[in-house]
């Protein structure tokens, strides 16, 4: 199933994808794709749908939000591919590096990112995000932790790496300012998705190719994250969980390649799609 919530900024209804071009909405079954709804069984219910029989609408008359609506918590892993590790300079991590980014950051796949007042060091970073399905807390296994997913989509976890590096204290920092987290253009539920840990991710920037990788680069795979992470913390329906970014960000380069504001930004990972952000300079 590819899940997906189609609409005006909090006014989105939720959805499902059922051809490239086409949707059916499903609103009367379920409020939508969020916390209290997944709790309460949403995808087993929708799952249970006869879609062919609902009026479809164009993907395209729409704008296409968050696929999951007002995650409670959007966790991050960090340097968690090797030659991404290696560009920055820093060891191998010998146990995932987490850490948290406010949860509305997250916005539609196809939003707008601002650039904050005068930054000169906001970057990009194409990451497969995990949706969460169900409460986890202290499961047993990395094995486990694959009944506890929802699916996958495509996240871009922006960053601004004066106030993430430069600035002391944690990366939440960086991390956390409005819009700084497109996530979409749908969510790619794990039936569809059994192999999670082979798949090409990318990024551009207009038009050219930064980033172009794969997920068996990672260093902890999906299902050891979110085993790890459920060990500090008990994860909630609707949580996203980016896990981290390859080689070929901004900071990465010497010199160094940020955004400015005035660049596209398309992000990719093949088998669930892509997103496109124009990065917009702030105006009060």
């Amino acid at each position: 199933m590819r899940i997906a919530r189609l609409g005006e900024f909090n006014r989105e209804k939720p959805a499902v994808i059922v051809s490239e071009t086409e949707a059916v909405f499903i609103d009367d079954v379920i409020a939508d794709w969020n916390r209290v709804e997944l709790e309460a069984g949403a995808y087993e219910k929708v799952a249970k749908l006869d879609l062919s029989s609902r009026p479809r609408v164009k993907i395209s008359d729409f704008r296409l939000g968050s696929p999951v609506a007002r995650p409670t918590k959007a966790i991050c892993v960090g340097l968690n591919y090797a030659q991404h590790a290696a560009e920055t300079g820093a060891e191998t991590p010998k146990e995932p590096i987490i850490f948290m980014k406010a949860p509305d950051t997250v916005v539609g796949g196809n939003d707008d990112v601002i650039v904050p007042p005068n930054s000169e060091k906001t970057d990009y970073e194409v990451e497969i995000c995990v949706v969460m399905k169900k409460k986890a807390l202290y499961l047993k296994s990395p094995e486990e932790a694959k009944d506890y997913i929802l699916g996958y989509t495509v996240s871009q976890d922006v960053s601004e790496r004066y106030w993430q590096v430069e600035r002391g204290g944690q990366w939440v920092k960086g991390k956390s300012f409005p819009t700084f987290n497109p996530v979409g253009p749908w969510i790619v539920t794990t039936d569809e998705m059994p192999n999670p840990e082979n798949l090409r991710v990318w990024c551009t920037v207009d038009g050219e190719t930064r980033q172009d990788s794969n997920t068996n680069d990672m260093i902890f795979d999906i299902s050891y994250c979110v085993w790890y992470i459920s060990q500090v913390m008990e994860l909630c329906a609707g949580d996203i969980i980016n896990t981290g970014t390859p080689q070929g960000v901004g900071m990465g380069f010497k010199p160094t390649r940020y955004l400015k504001g005035g660049e596209t930004v398309v992000t990719g990972i093949d088998g669930i799609g892509q997103i496109t952000n124009h990065f917009k300079n702030y105006k009060a």
